[in-house]
């Protein structure tokens, strides 16, 4: 591999972008071509599909041979709410290998027993979320009802590349949280991207049942038709 391509990708990897190397196998030639890039790319569907997958694979197009090699950052889900909701979510999040990152400033329910192995932040989300960053590999998703603790997150939220953003409550209750987002700034086209009601239609009733919803929609939003890109 060329050095130049090597240094590109370690600046992808670093950046936590996605990307794909393709390799020639005839030539050995190699190119990589970053998650902006592909929608312009010669093999556009074929490096959006594998990414989408996020696996490597062989193809073939119009005779020739490829091996794209896909660099795809670890998915994760930064939670605002230390809630019922969230407890049943970490152990569903872990067997589908999606990172888990809960943040809620409420010490007593932020505590390793009700979240045994799950990164706590006890912090203010506006605190929280600019140590850790969001970016297009990350799920936002708000659960705890309360304007202090969910709208700052959900405005850094906004302001991200998030895949996915969602909060819970009733359509009364996003419709408050629609007119405070519009206060601070956010247009129409910008709240629309908020899931509201809150994940997969499926009757959901309980916290596990939600959580299995709110999953669901997750997992669609990751794996679905190509996002815009960082």
């Amino acid at each position: 591999m060329e050095l130049s391509i090597l240094s590109a990708l370690n600046a992808e990897r670093t950046g936590r972008r996605a990307s794909v190397l393709v390799t020639t196998i005839a030539s050995g030639a190699q190119r990589l071509v970053k998650a902006a890039e592909i929608a312009a790319d010669p093999l556009a569907e074929l490096l959006d599909k594998q990414l989408r997958m996020a696996k490597s694979a062989m193809v073939e197009v119009e005779g020739a041979q490829y091996f794209l090699t896909v660099q795809a950052p670890h998915p994760r889900i930064v939670i605002t709410g230390a809630v019922h909701v969230s407890q049943a979510m970490a152990p569903m999040a872990k067997l589908l290998d999606l990172d888990l990152v809960i943040i809620d400033p409420r010490t007593a329910f932020a505590t390793p027993e009700r979240f045994p192995g799950v990164r706590l932040l006890t912090e203010w989300p506006d605190e929280a979320i600019a140590t850790i960053g969001l970016d297009s590999y990350t799920a936002f998703v708000a659960l705890t009802h309360d304007p202090k603790i969910d709208d700052p997150g959900l405005e850094a939220a906004l302001r991200s590349d998030c895949f996915y953003i969602g909060a819970l409550g009733s359509r009364k209750t996003h419709g408050g949280r629609i007119e405070r987002l519009a206060a601070a700034g956010f247009d129409e086209a910008a709240t629309g991207r908020i899931h509201a009601p809150i994940g997969l239609d499926i009757g959901a009733v309980s916290p596990a049942e939600i959580a299995l919803a709110i999953l669901g929609e997750i997992v669609n939003s990751l794996r679905g038709p190509r996002r815009k890109p960082a």
